[in-house]
C-alpha cells in the first residue's frame, strides 16, 4: 500500500490520514483501557474535563453579568436625556471624590448640595482652593459652586490640615508630612 503519491493527490492522502487517526485512537485507548494505569488516567482525564467545564461556565457568566450590565448602563443612559439633575447625595458623592483627585485633606471639606448647587466649607490650603473650586464646577450635574472655604496659606495649627500626603497623582505623593517645612 502507497501512503503518499508524488503527486500528492486527496485520493491517497485520504486512506492515510485514517490511518493515522486509527492509529492515534488505538494509542489513546490502549493508555485509557491500561489495566495498571488506565484507572487513574481515566479519572485524570475527567478531572481536566470537569475543570474546564466549569471554568467555561464561570466565565460565560461573567460575560453575561458584564453585557448585562452594558446594556442596563446604556438603557439608563438612554432615559436619562441629561434634563434631571443627579439627585443630591449622588451629587455630593461626586464632588467629594473629585476632590478627593485635587485637595491635600478632602476630609477637611465639607460638602453638601441642593437641586445642583453645592456648597463647600470648611478649611482649605489656599494654593488648592482656585482648582478645588474650578474642578468641582466642571462635575457633572453640579449647577453652581457656593465658596465658603477658609483659606489658609500653611497648615499652622488647623488639625484638620495637618498630617496629608496629598493625593494621588500630585507630584508629593508619597512624601511623609515630616519632610515639609510646615512640621
Amino acid at each position: 500500500m502507497k501512503l503518499f503519491s508524488q503527486s500528492g493527490s486527496a485520493s491517497t492522502s485520504k486512506p492515510a490520514a485514517a490511518l493515522l487517526g486509527g492509529v492515534g485512537v488505538g494509542a489513546a485507548l490502549m493508555y485509557l483501557l491500561d489495566q495498571d494505569g488506565g484507572r487513574r488516567r481515566r479519572a485524570v482525564v475527567r478531572d481536566k474535563a470537569v475543570h474546564l467545564a466549569n471554568r467555561a461556565e464561570d466565565r460565560l457568566a461573567a460575560h453575561s453579568r458584564d453585557w448585562r450590565n452594558r446594556a442596563r448602563g446604556l438603557t439608563v443612559r438612554r432615559k436619562s436625556d441629561g434634563t434631571a439633575p443627579p439627585a443630591d447625595d449622588t451629587l455630593v458623592a461626586r464632588v467629594r471624590s473629585e476632590l478627593g483627585r485635587t485637595v491635600r485633606n478632602p476630609g477637611a471639606v465639607e460638602v453638601s448640595a441642593r437641586a445642583g448647587k453645592v456648597t463647600l466649607a470648611g478649611p482649605i490650603l489656599s494654593e488648592e482652593k482656585s482648582g478645588a473650586v474650578s474642578r468641582v464646577e466642571a462635575v457633572p450635574g453640579v449647577e453652581g459652586v457656593e465658596d465658603r472655604l477658609e483659606s489658609h496659606e500653611r497648615p499652622g495649627d488647623i488639625p484638620a490640615l495637618q498630617g496629608a500626603r496629598g493625593p494621588r497623582g500630585k507630584p508629593e505623593r508619597g512624601a511623609s508630612r515630616f519632610d515639609s517645612e510646615d512640621a
